[in-house]
């Protein structure tokens, strides 16, 4: 399968919005439709939730199971990537941009949405950062 960053995005951004208490540890089942993301199967889901648990953006706490994944929190690196592309004109640049130079790395992904970022608060604040 291949890697949708448009998935990655979609799901992280779908556990942020999330109200949970930061003790409790949420075991959701991806193949019973509890995590259903709009025109994507839950095969797509799972194996991108399992590519994000594995790249270090969601901390499941040891939760989970062969058909769905434990989620307690965003780390501080998820919750960088959602910063970084939660803006939707930010990340149709972002996805461009790495389009263009012909890879879309997670790191990359992140750099690139970053840089449009800092430009966007150097645009609007008149702060050189």
């Amino acid at each position: 399968m291949r890697r949708d960053m448009d998935l990655y995005r979609k799901i992280v951004l779908e556990l942020e919005a999330w109200d949970i208490s930061p003790t409790a540890i949420m075991i959701v089942n991806v193949y019973n439709g509890e995590f259903p993301i709009a025109g994507y199967t839950e095969d797509e889901v799972y194996y991108h939730v399992q590519q994000i648990r594995m790249a270090g953006l969601i901390d499941e706490a040891g939760g989970g199971s062969s058909s769905g994944f434990g989620f307690r929190s965003l780390t501080p690196k998820g919750h960088d990537f959602a910063d970084s592309v939660r803006d939707d004109r930010i990340w149709a640049m972002t996805k461009e941009g790495a389009l263009k130079a012909g890879g879309l790395t997670l790191d990359l992904v992140l750099m690139l949405a970053k840089g449009f970022v800092k430009q966007q608060i150097e645009k609007k604040t008149g702060v050189q950062l």
